[in-house]
């Protein structure tokens, strides 16, 4: 029978011409993208220097997606200028989202900018281009390489511009979006493979000098040996040499940001590294240069320390920079949906063409096997399409006449060609990175805490190791300087944050990541901790347990009556009615391919039923159909099904009974189906501990039937749409933070009020927009798995933060020397630095587990099994 499709997902598209107005204008947060963020204590100072701009409400900086997200305050307007300048006052680069309209006359435009290394090119590229006339504002975004100009300038001014300025520019099409994601992606990458040979360079010149010192310490035959072969001096001169090739050359990085962020009294992960390197370097060339200058039984050198401390924060960052690739792995996926090309009718042939060359309204031919270009509506043709991407679900789609299509999706057996309805970043399958994105880039209510200690943590670091170096310079055993050296140098390498700053955001990359392959779309990241907490779930009924269209369930005949002729001749009379109920009987009648007789004559009767003559094979029948009241009205008695009736009340039907020629001929229910996924799904969160409370505006028999039959804890029957949301107040109070799941316009309200809305992605757009958190497909299995992916991030979350946390408060002590006066312990610098490393690789690891999440139908299997 022919229904109405949609999109299983259709949302408006956010504005992102970034207004810099406050939220009495409507305006969503501001989006920045920073460069320079190596550390949480980074992120603090970025933070604390956006808040002190005037107008600004709150900012909120994520380090591993390098944004910032600014909210201005009520009737305030920011200038951009003020936000950059902030920003590089603290030492760091500004960028920004990019801007997904642009035509000849439009205000916006996205440029990819190359040749950007740290966030001194983003600030010298936003000036450059604020300094052309006709630019509004211009935000860089050294993450994604992108420039988004909002203004009037010319194309032209603006690459010329960015020339002048030593940088090369071109115009990204807004339909290129996934094609410029995919360059971001490669761009990533290159810088992996520079990390790996900055690595592999360091650690092939630190080797020797590692060799020649520590192995002169550790195997005295070793020693000896260089004594009387090159000498003592001429090994630290060959290990100054070296040294100075790695600090100069692969560790040069650290110096070009640390030592100006420390100057600007802002001191960041690589001023720590910086600062403990120079000194233990600094030392060495006054030993073997000028050794008069140090006291007696201090001359030794340390380029040992300088030299592989480098080359392991090299392997570090390098290792992290793999891992941090990984976490964004569902982005590059979702974007590899895309597909590169589409057969498209142009002047009366079929044409291949670019994906950014389709315009909406363009006929697209796909044939069996290949990608869905983009969004439209079947026009000819038949066949199954494979929406597992979309929604979740295995099963193909069956797709017919007027059926939607989705972008990205794959053409099973058949052939058929679709109008586009919706290209470029219109698409679902933009809508769902956009989301994915954003949601990446949310900071948790949990991290609050971090940020508070980090913003003051690496000056308490820089303080402890000056604490550390006076405490071992006067209190400490001879050679007292070279003990307080080592010592402080060791508690700067160890307690660099980064895994602080990495604790958090990893597991929301990977968490919401993982959520978006099962079809959970977090619209907004603070759902992830927000679902966590709930300890119900209230649930529409009407579209959301059942399958939201009434079919026929019961057909149960009289004695001396045949189905085919008995259900073709009410279902002619009920062809005259509009009624929900009467559509399920003629639905049930087309589907079996009944033909329906003419209808004489048709009478409504107010408050008891219908009644029709019908002309069949030249005869007339009379067809009456009605409640029990109507038919002892006719003076029928009903008692035959007495029995059928009492089933049907118990299952929350009201049963109908339909008359022929004066005879009793059928009882009949009509009913909303519930959806086969409901009772596993309510089992599911039952599992999961929480309270399962069904909303409807249904009678309350028909609620408490349901209720009964699906194990629901809650019923609130008849309750209009407001009657919703005080509902959930009055769950609120009773159990605590309710998540309400619903799917039609009338959820919006209730999706707005409780503590996390979720929304059947194959409902109304109002009701998606207003959600946090969307389930692509109608298969309710999506709530159990979106809470249990929750607790799996949040938990995984705690983790980080705790090995993080736990990690620099053991082990600063530690590098210190507290273990010395009883053990006579000390821990050198390259453990230091190889422990830090360890650390935020660590921190990864484990966020890369979520990857690994299965959902709870799974688990469930696996269990069993």
């Amino acid at each position: 029978m022919p229904t109405h499709e949609k999109h299983p997902l259709q949302v408006n598209r956010p504005d992102t011409s970034q207004s810099l107005h406050g939220p009495a204008s409507g305006a969503a947060p501001i989006r920045l993208d920073l460069d320079g963020l190596h550390c949480a204590s980074c992120v603090a100072r970025a933070e604390r220097a956006l808040g002190a701009v005037a107008g600004v409400a709150s900012a909120s900086v994520n380090l591993v997606t390098q944004q910032a997200m600014i909210q201005a305050a009520p009737h305030t307007t920011l200038q951009r200028a003020d936000l950059v300048k902030a920003v590089e006052q603290a030492g760091y680069r500004v960028i920004e989202p990019a801007v997904s309209t642009h035509d000849a006359h439009a205000p916006a435009l996205e440029l990819s900018i190359e040749g950007m290394t740290c966030a001194s090119c983003v600030g010298r590229v936003e000036r450059a281009l604020q300094a052309v006339d006709g630019v509004t504002s211009a935000q860089v975004n050294l993450a994604t390489e992108r420039a988004s100009i909002v203004g009037h300038a010319s194309t032209a001014q603006l690459l010329a511009a960015i020339a002048q300025a030593g940088y090369q520019a071109s115009v990204i099409e807004p339909d290129h979006a996934a094609q410029a994601t995919e360059q971001a992606q490669a761009r990533a990458e290159t810088e992996q493979r520079k990390l790996q040979r900055s690595f592999w360079l360091a650690a092939a010149l630190a080797l020797p000098v590692f060799v020649l010192e520590m192995g002169s310490h550790l195997i005295p035959g070793v020693h000896h040996w260089i004594a009387g072969t090159i000498g003592t001096h001429n090994s630290w001169l060959l290990q100054w040499v070296l040294t100075s090739l790695v600090l100069l050359g692969p560790g040069l990085r650290f110096y070009r940001q640390g030592i100006p962020a420390l100057l600007r009294g802002a001191p960041d992960m690589n001023s720590l590294v910086a600062v403990g390197t120079l000194a233990a370097y600094g030392f060495s060339v006054i030993a073997t240069f000028a050794p008069q200058l140090l006291p007696a039984h201090t001359v030794n050198v340390y380029f040992e320390a300088a030299a592989v401390i480098v080359a392991l924060i090299l392997l570090g960052r390098y290792l992290e920079a793999r891992a941090k690739g990984r976490t964004s792995a569902a982005i590059q996926r979702l974007v590899g949906l895309q597909a590169k090309t589409a057969r498209v009718e142009r002047g009366g042939a079929i044409v291949e063409i670019a994906i950014a060359q389709v315009q909406p309204g363009d006929i697209v031919h796909v044939r069996p096997g290949e990608r869905i270009a983009v969004d439209g509506t079947l026009v000819q043709g038949r066949s199954f399409v494979d929406e597992s991407m979309i929604s979740g679900e295995p099963i193909p789609v069956e797709k017919t006449a007027d059926s939607t299509v989705v972008g990205g999706t794959i053409n099973q057996t058949g052939a058929f060609s679709f109008r586009a309805t919706a290209v470029g970043s219109d698409t679902v399958l933009a809508q769902i990175i956009r989301m994915v994105q954003d949601a990446q880039g949310a900071k948790l209510p949990i991290q609050t805490m971090v940020d508070k200690i980090t913003l003051w943590f690496v000056p308490a670091v820089m303080a402890a190791a000056a604490l550390t170096f006076v405490v071992w310079l006067i209190w400490g055993p001879t050679p007292a300087l070279t003990l307080a050296l080592v010592n402080a140098v060791a508690v700067l390498i160890i307690a660099c944050p980064c895994a602080m700053g990495l604790a958090t955001p990893t597991s929301i990359m990977v968490g919401t990541g993982r959520g978006a392959e099962l079809g959970i779309l977090f619209r907004k990241g603070q759902a992830l901790q927000s679902l966590r907490d709930a300890r119900v779930v209230a649930v529409d009924k009407t579209g959301t347990l059942t399958e939201g269209k009434p079919v026929l369930t019961d057909f149960e005949l009289a004695a001396g009556f045949e189905r085919a002729s008995s259900l073709a001749a009410i279902a002619a009379v009920e062809a005259q009615s509009e009624h929900p109920i009467a559509r399920a009987i003629v639905q049930a009648a087309e589907q079996e391919q009944l033909v329906l007789p003419s209808i004489a004559q048709f009478e409504s009767i107010t408050g008891h039923g219908v009644r029709a003559r019908l002309q069949l094979q030249g005869a007339e029948q009379t067809i009456e159909v009605g409640a029990d009241r109507f038919m002892a009205s006719l003076g029928l008695s009903v008692a035959q099904f007495a029995e059928t009736a009492n089933r049907l009340a118990r299952e929350g039907k009201t049963p109908l009974y339909a008359a022929i020629d004066g005879q009793l001929a059928a009882i009949i229910a009509v009913a909303d189906r519930i959806k086969a996924s409901t009772p596993a799904a309510i089992a599911a969160l039952h599992a999961l501990g929480l309270k399962v409370a069904m909303l409807t505006g249904d009678n309350a028999q028909t609620a408490q039937a349901i209720a009964a039959q699906l194990g629901i804890d809650e019923v609130k029957a008849e309750v209009l749409p407001e009657g919703k949301v005080q509902a959930l107040r009055l769950l609120r109070q009773q159990y605590g933070p309710v998540a309400f799941v619903g799917d039609g316009i009338n959820d919006a309200p209730a999706l707005a009020e409780a503590d996390v809305g979720l929304a059947i992605g194959t409902g109304t757009d109002v009701a998606v927009e207003t959600a946090d958190v969307v389930l692509m497909s109608g298969n309710l299995q999506g709530i159990p798995n979106a809470i249990a992916l929750s607790q799996a991030t949040i938990g995984n979350i705690r983790q980080n933060l705790f090995w993080a946390f736990a990690y620099n408060t053991a082990l600063i002590p530690v590098a210190a020397g507290v273990l010395y006066p009883a053990w006579g312990l000390l821990l050198s610098p390259v453990f230091a630095a190889a422990a830090m490393a360890l650390s935020s690789v660590f921190v990864l690891g484990n966020a890369l587990r979520l990857r690994r999440f299965e959902p709870l139908s799974a688990q469930a299997q696996a269990q069993a099994s």
